[in-house]
Order: C-alpha cells, then sequence, then structure tokens
C-alpha cells in the first residue's frame, strides 16, 4: 500500500501544552503579550484510508488549541529575556563585588601604626638623613664619627647596635641570650634589687645594692612596686620568685642564671651590672639589640664598647646556627638614622695600641 506525505499551511505545529497550566495570561507583562510567535507547519504522514479523518482531526485541535499556543509562545519568549536579565545581573554582581572592599576589623598596639614608609618624617630627621648613604657599608671608625653627629637632639642620646644574625629562635640549640661588660659602661645610673636571705642580707647592702628584701619585697613586687632596673637573687629564693614570673617575665627582670641575675656571689654581680654589664637576647626574627653607650661618650669608648659587644655575640654563638652567622650589623642614635657596617671589617678590627 502507498502512502504519501502531505504538507498544509492550516495544519500549524504543537506547542508544549503541558506549560499552559504554569503559564496564565494575566502574569505577563504588556511586551511579553505583544510578541508575535512564528508558527512552524508540521507535515503529518496520512495514509490513503484516513487522510480525511486526519485532516479533521488536526483542523479541530488547530481551533483548540491556538490560544495556547500564543500564550506559550509568550511564555518562551518571557523565559528568553529573564536568563538574559539574569546573565546581565551576574555580570554585574561580579564586577560589582570586585570592586566592593570587605570591612575589616581595626588594628590594635604595634599593628596600628602607620608603616615606616608612610610615616611623616621630621625635617631634622630628613635632614641627618642626608650625612650618610642609605646602602652603603661603612668602616667602624666612619660610622661612630657619623653617628655622633646624626645625634644633635636637645637631650643626651642613647647609642644602640643591631645585629641580624642566622638563627631561628623558635629552636632550642638557635637561641641567644647572654651578657656582655661593657668596659666604659652604658652611661646609665642602674637602680638594683636583691632578693636573698640569712647571711647574704648584710652581704648585698655592703656591696652597694639600692634594695634588698625576701618575702616582703616579694610582695610589694605583687603590688606593683618597679621601682629597680636589675634584679638579682640568691638560688635559695627562686622557689618563692617563680611566683613573679607573669609580672617580671615581661619586662624583663625575671632572674634568669644566663643573664647571671640568678648567682651565690651576689657582691660581684652587684658590682657588675653598676659599672656596666648589660643583658641580651635575640628577637623572634634573630636580631640582637644591644645598647652600648651614650652619644656624649668619645669615638674611642664607643668603639671600645661595640667591638665588645661583636665579641660576645661572637663567642655566644649558638650550637644549631649553620652557614654564615652574621647577616647585617647596624649602629644607630636613639633619635637618628641608622648607619649600616661593613661586618667582615668590623669582625677582623683590631683596637689601635693607644686606645
Amino acid at each position: 500500500m502507498a502512502t504519501t506525505t502531505t504538507c498544509t499551511s492550516t495544519t500549524s505545529s504543537f506547542m508544549l501544552t503541558y506549560a499552559t497550566s504554569t503559564v496564565h495570561p494575566q502574569d505577563l507583562t504588556p511586551s511579553l503579550l505583544s510578541f508575535k510567535p512564528q508558527i512552524f507547519p508540521v507535515c503529518p504522514l496520512i495514509s490513503d484510508r484516513k487522510s480525511s479523518n486526519r485532516i479533521n482531526f488536526y483542523s479541530q485541535t488547530e481551533a483548540k488549541y491556538r490560544p495556547c499556543r500564543v500564550v506559550v509562545a509568550a511564555a518562551l519568549a518571557a523565559e528568553a529575556e529573564v536568563g538574559e536579565e539574569v546573565e546581565e545581573t551576574e555580570g554585574e554582581g561580579v564586577g560589582v563585588a570586585t570592586a566592593t572592599v570587605t570591612p575589616t576589623k581595626p588594628k590594635k598596639g604595634k599593628a596600628a601604626l602607620p608603616l615606616k614608609r608612610d610615616r611623616a618624617r621630621s625635617k631634622r630627621f630628613l635632614e641627618i638623613q642626608k650625612l650618610r648613604e642609605t646602602k652603603k657599608e661603612y668602616d667602624l671608625g666612619t660610622a661612630i664619627s657619623m653617628l655622633k653627629k646624626t645625634a644633635n637632639t636637645r637631650f643626651v642620646e642613647s647609642v644602640e647596635a643591631h645585629f641580624r644574625l642566622n638563627i631561628d629562635p623558635k629552636y632550642n640549640d638557635q637561641q641567644l641570650r647572654a651578657t656582655v661588660n661593657l668596659p666604659k659602661g652604658t652611661g646609665q645610673t642602674v637602680k638594683v634589687a636583691v632578693l636573698t636571705q640569712g647571711e647574704k642580707f648584710d652581704e648585698a647592702k655592703n656591696a652597694g645594692a639600692d634594695l634588698v628584701g625576701g618575702e616582703d619585697l616579694i610582695q610589694q613586687i605583687k603590688g606593683g612596686f618597679m621601682q629597680f632596673d636589675k634584679l638579682i637573687a640568691s638560688p635559695d629564693m627562686m622557689p618563692k620568685v617563680a611566683s613573679l614570673g607573669k609580672i617580671l617575665g615581661p619586662r624583663g627582670l625575671m632572674p634568669n642564671p644566663k643573664a647571671g641575675t640568678v648567682t651565690t656571689d651576689i657582691p660581684q654581680a652587684i658590682a657588675e651590672f653598676k659599672k656596666g654589664k648589660v643583658e641580651y637576647r635575640a628577637d623572634k626574627t634573630g636580631i640582637v639589640h644591644i645598647p652600648f653607650g651614650k652619644a656624649d661618650f668619645s669615638e674611642e669608648d664607643l668603639l671600645v664598647n661595640l667591638l665588645a659587644a661583636v665579641k660576645s655575640a661572637e663567642a655566644n654563638k649558638p650550637s644549631g646556627a649553620k652557614g654564615v652567622y652574621w647577616k647585617s650589623a647596624h649602629i644607630c642614635s636613639s633619635m637618628g638614622p641608622s648607619i649600616r657596617l661593613n661586618t667582615r671589617e668590623m669582625l677582623e678590627y683590631k683596637l689601635p695600641s693607644n686606645v
């Protein structure tokens, strides 16, 4: 039996009728209702035997679902426009997200201070900064002479040495904590307090201690008394001094055998700290800060004290330090710019015979 395929203009494509259950004409905007849908013809396969019945069926269906086709076509157009709007909104949202900055918590303490490059320098500092080149390394004699020129404030400035060492203090074998006896003193009056008992009580007083006490002095410290620069303790007092750790530790005043502040020879310890014994330790970045005098010292005295500090840091090199131990060395006054030293020349420097 032969079959023929006919395509008439009166028969149109069937749209998905299930969409009519979810789309209503009253929900559409006037712009969407004015949309003119395109009607695509459908070419059904019609057999010779049932061609007339099927043509009637298609004609009836065409009349029945003609309103639905308009609604469904408008719904599809609305969906396309909504999709474009969503894409545009997402694109704009990405731009806004990248442009806006989320608010951060306000910084406190040292973190709240402006960065070094953002700080406003005084005219005095900018003038004395021109006396030295930023990245140039100077020999000891030139550096100390320049240091005295930069200390031109109305008060007597302290002078400090800063050594950057190749150590990581978070490891026990790379920690550095020691003392150095400055031959020319520190230029400061040191107030020494002593915690002891028994016979050593009178020894400490006779040796020149400013404060001497036992449990009574411990109670005063717990109450907030801090009128001293160094605290020396005899070994038999350490179990009682342990309760002061939270008070003295953050201030660097806790007695420690490595610092020479826990000793049986109290008169000698008092004399050393009075003359200029300085305790130092490496901070968490491996840098050592040592004050070695005052700006009104002579150049020879500053040179002697500086070399004593260098030799002490070299002699107390931690066992875990590897590679090049000295990374850099700087000296400065308390209100002046830093001056970089030539580390090789510094380590090989020898004092003249007349100094």
